[in-house]
Order: C-alpha cells, then structure tokens, then sequence
C-alpha cells in the first residue's frame, strides 16, 4: 500500500518550481457536498495564470466534457475514467475530440453488454439507478448508489456491485458517488497519457515528475500509483478502511472536496514563488 500520505504543506518547493501540470478529479476532489466552492474554482484560474496545465481528469460524461472544455479555464478534458478527451483549440474555436474506441458499433455493442450485466446489478440492488448524466456517456455505464438515489448505499455494496460487473469481465472503478463498468483497456491515466501526447508532445512516462493529481477515491488509484506527488483531499481513509483502494498518494489535504482542492493548490503556488 505504500507509506501515509505526507501533509500537503510539507510537498518540496523545488517539487513546486518543476512543475507544469495539475491534474485532479472532479467530484468530491474539486467539488464538495455536490458543488463547486469558489475557492476551487478560483485556484485553478490562479494555477491557469502561473501558466500550469489544467486538466480535469473524471468519471463524469461526454457531454459534461464538451461544456468543461469550453467554459472552464482548462487545456483539455479527461473523461468517462479515460475514454476520451475533448479540448477547446483555441486558435479555431474547434473541439479536438478523442475516444479510446472510434468505431461507434463496437462501442454500442459494448453498451449493449454492459446493460445486460446491469439487469443483474439491479436484481441484487433494487435501490440503485443509472446515474443522472447516464443519457451523456459514449463508453460507460454508471450506477448511482449514493449521489440522487433515494436510499444511498454503502460503499461496502458499491464494491460489491464492482465485482458483479467484473465477474462478467468488464472492468469497474468506485468512485465517491458511482460505479463505472465498461469494456476497454483503458482507465484515467492511460488517456492522460495520450491527451498529453497527442497536445503537447509530453512522453509523460518520463515527465511524471513534472505533473500533480489530485483526487479523493478509488478512481483515482492508477493515478496515486503513477505519480510520484499525487495529493488527496481528506477523506480518502474510509476507502481504505474497506478495501477499496490500495495505492495512496504521496500527500494529502487537511480539508475534504473544495477546500482540500484549494489548499493543495495553494501550498503548490506559494512553493513555487
């Protein structure tokens, strides 16, 4: 599992000074309580001053892509746990779009399995539901078992639903509101990979030193163990304490979503001075 995260102040300036991109996930990571505090907001427009790269990496869908790229101060948008990326060229004003699978008959093929192991899902979990944003998703399907469910689940039954989907050979992460299942090899650091290659040129297998993330749930594992100075926000030993993640990141905030996001944020930014 790896040493306890470090608190987030104790990060190495010289860690700081080198470097030129902040990743982090969404919900519960950049927001909290289902909303996106200012003060989240306001530090990655100060990371977007300093000239860092911004880049939202996340379980949510296409669709919500498409509008994050667009409205928000980012370079590029990781989406669906890494089927895609969608980036605003802001010399066009066109969306570069990117899916790990073209072909839209495989990925409806794919849908199509996915839903059927789902039916299983629900006889198990009569509570759960397909997630609100279900209607916005190209490549995954997710369950809502505690974000606008009228009985939330414990995430004890969300790795339980994990492993029905897996046992059916697609791949499942728990995030801190969904699972995701679908078919591909791919996850959020594979298409980082190829996101960073693809618009900047970055063989990020030699530059993960120079990238943050930062996340908050078990999503974000390939992540944590990929990069040397991944942060969490608060929060993230009750996955742990389950079973459902592994790997930890090297430093970690003292406050959960928002206000966790902006301290990691800020102790980065004052380093780097």
């Amino acid at each position: 599992m790896g040493e306890t995260p470090k608190p987030i102040d104790e990060i190495p300036a010289h860690v700081c000074r080198n470097l030129v991109g902040l990743l982090f996930d969404i919900d519960d990571t950049f927001t909290r309580d289902g909303k996106i505090h200012a003060c989240a907001f306001e530090a990655i427009w100060r990371a977007h001053a300093y000239g860092l790269k911004v880049v939202p990496v996340t379980g949510r869908p296409a669709g919500w892509a498409d509008h994050i790229a667009r409205m928000w101060p980012v370079d590029g948008v990781v989406a669906e746990n890494g089927g895609l990326y969608f980036a605003l060229d802001e010399g066009s004003g066109r969306m570069i779009r990117r899916f790990h699978e073209p072909d839209e008959d495989v990925r409806s093929r794919n849908l199509k399995r996915l839903w059927e192991i789902y039916a299983e899902v629900k006889e198990a979990f009569p509570g759960v539901e397909p997630a609100s944003d279900q209607a916005y998703r190209v490549f995954d399907v997710a369950v809502d078992f505690c974000e606008d469910v009228a009985r939330p689940l414990s995430l004890t039954d969300a790795g339980k639903i994990k492993e029905i989907f897996e046992s059916h050979g697609a791949c499942a992460k728990v995030s801190s509101i969904h699972v995701n299942a679908w078919f591909g090899d791919f996850d959020k650091l594979s298409m980082c990979r190829t996101f960073l290659a693809d618009r900047f040129g970055v063989d990020l297998d030699n530059h993960r030193d120079r990238y943050v993330f930062c996340g908050d749930s078990p999503n974000d594992e390939p992540m944590f163990r990929f990069f040397p100075n991944a942060a969490a926000v608060a929060g993230l030993e009750r996955y742990v304490e389950r079973g459902l993640i592994d790997h930890l990141p090297a430093f970690i905030a003292s406050d959960p979503g928002s206000e966790g996001f902006a301290e990691i944020v800020g102790a980065i930014l004052e380093k780097r001075r």
